[in-house]
């Protein structure tokens, strides 16, 4: 019996120290990592932020996870960032490929694409399109400024009473891309877009929620009928939503009358032919839903983030309201140009963005070569994540790290200046794509909005909860906030 026992502990324990990962030679440290599962019991399934910085704490700015027996990499602060992301740009410009949300574009695309020459031709073409259709031109401003008229439309049906905002700035900031893609916007009421920003942001929560982090985990599961596998019908549900939009132009394009983002890539494979370039038909489909769903969600969130603080602290609003007044006097509307005489106003934005970190790990990269990292050897093919709360948040680099004070942005004098720290759209060739539209959208949207409106926390609905709900992007949890006419006094809600 004795004997029986000490021969499975002894298979016990060659199991154990067999199927364990190890790290490679002089790789970053790390927590012991477990057999099939890696380090996942040492995350948080629901939100891993705190146990990142808690590692780091103990294991410095980069060290190293198993995802299951894959090593990966988590960079904390802005040197070591700008270290792999900006100095040694090609080498973790990479994408690992063998994730959920990989499978869930099925490889396509431009912001989850690998690093190679498809990306770089797709990059390429999507910030000349952009730029060419007015972003941070005049035809942009105007585009903005019109789906504003429609966001205020149930505000001011509102006033008086309460609403929760967030699906109507889903609504606005996909719109707003719309137009720039495909030529047109919808009727917040439409089927189209209420179904499709339904899927973004289900796929947005399980995309970095306990299931993806089981399925990047454990690859045995992937095949089994798990909640995950929800992600994978939602995204085929976007393709035929999207075809009917592709079909509409195939039906309706012009050669060289470009009306929008898909002609301009329509008239593009025209040019191109059988050249063998890596523009195509189905690349188009998920390359335009990359950039919808992009556009949407990272937006959208920064302003519900931004109306919470503006709304809990009426001082801060109070106070960009009478900028507002004194440097509109007299205009009918906002221009974006009018953001370089408004440095508070300007000093709001940046600050909401930073508390809001609507993209917490960035997307998550990986190496092209084997290659070194603060004296560390890290193979080609590990994945990198960039963990950008670590920037916005790091000690040292901010005068309140802590805290919403838009004092971050502004120097003794009180004008407006942009610590180097500022990377919530991240750095390096990777950056975030639409970080000039982001831009434009926010200052519009805000000083129109409270040029207009005051927004107070209602009476009845308790403490406010800043905790954000942690998923692709973070988004605050759901409020309702509470409108009023600045100076005027009207009708109650009807909603």
């Amino acid at each position: 019996m004795l004997s029986s026992l000490l021969l499975v502990c002894l298979l016990l324990c060659l199991l154990w120290f067999g199927l364990r990962p190890r790290r490679p030679k002089g790789f970053p440290p790390g927590p012991m990592a477990l057999p099939v599962l890696g380090n996942l019991m040492n995350l948080s399934l629901s939100n891993p932020m705190k146990d990142f910085q808690r590692l780091a704490e103990r294991y410095g700015s980069v060290y190293s996870l198993f995802i299951g027996p894959n090593p990966a990499i988590i960079l904390n602060g802005i040197q070591t960032i700008k270290e792999a992301l900006v100095n040694k740009a090609s080498e973790y410009s990479g994408r690992p490929q063998d994730l959920l949300v990989n499978t869930m574009t099925q490889g396509k695309g431009v912001i989850l694409a690998d690093y190679g020459v498809r990306w770089k031709e797709h990059r390429r073409f999507a910030l000349m399109t952009l730029r060419n259709f007015g972003l941070g031109k005049q035809s942009m401003e105007e585009r903005i400024l019109a789906e504003i008229q429609f966001l205020m439309e149930p505000l001011d049906k509102c006033v008086g009473g309460t609403m929760n905002p967030q699906l109507l700035f889903h609504n606005g900031a996909s719109n707003i891309i719309c137009q720039v893609l495909f030529g047109k916007r919808f009727d917040y009421n439409d089927p189209f877009i209420k179904e499709i920003i339904h899927l973004y942001t289900e796929n947005a929560k399980i995309a970095n929620g306990p299931w993806a982090m089981l399925y990047d985990t454990i690859p045995m599961i992937r095949k089994l009928p798990l909640p995950f596998t929800k992600c994978f019908k939602n995204v085929t549900r976007c393709q035929e939503l999207g075809n009917t939009l592709l079909k509409e132009h195939l039906d309706s394009h012009r050669l060289g009358q470009p009306r929008d983002l898909m002609d301009c890539y329509l008239d593009e494979l025209d040019k191109r032919g059988d050249d063998g370039s890596t523009f195509a038909l189905d690349q188009l489909m998920m390359f335009s839903l990359d950039l919808h769903f992009a556009g949407t969600d990272t937006t959208s969130n920064t302003l519900l983030t931004g109306i919470l603080y503006l709304m809990t602290h009426p001082h801060v609003q109070e106070r960009c309201q009478q900028e507002i007044d004194r440097e509109l006097k007299g205009k009918e509307q906002a221009s974006f140009d009018d953001r370089n005489l408004m440095p508070y106003m300007q000093a709001v934005i940046h600050e909401i963005q930073r508390v809001a970190n609507t993209v917490p790990l960035s997307v998550f990269h990986c190496t092209t070569k084997d290659t070194q990292l603060l004296g560390y050897s890290i193979p080609k093919g590990t994945m990198v994540i960039p963990n950008l709360t670590s920037v916005l948040n790091e000690k040292g680099q901010w005068k309140f790290p802590a805290e919403f004070n838009p004092d971050n942005f502004l120097n003794e004098q009180g004008d407006f200046e942009k610590p180097e720290a500022f990377m919530p759209f991240s750095i390096g060739p990777r950056m975030c794509l639409g970080e000039g539209l982001a831009r434009m959208e926010l200052f519009l949207i805000l000083v129109t909005l409270l040029r207009r409106y005051k927004f107070t926390w209602p009476e009845d609905a308790g403490e406010p909860d800043y905790t954000p709900v942690f998923g692709v992007t973070l988004t605050p949890k759901p409020y309702r906030m509470h409108i009023q006419l600045r100076n005027q006094t009207t009708l109650p809600c009807s909603e």
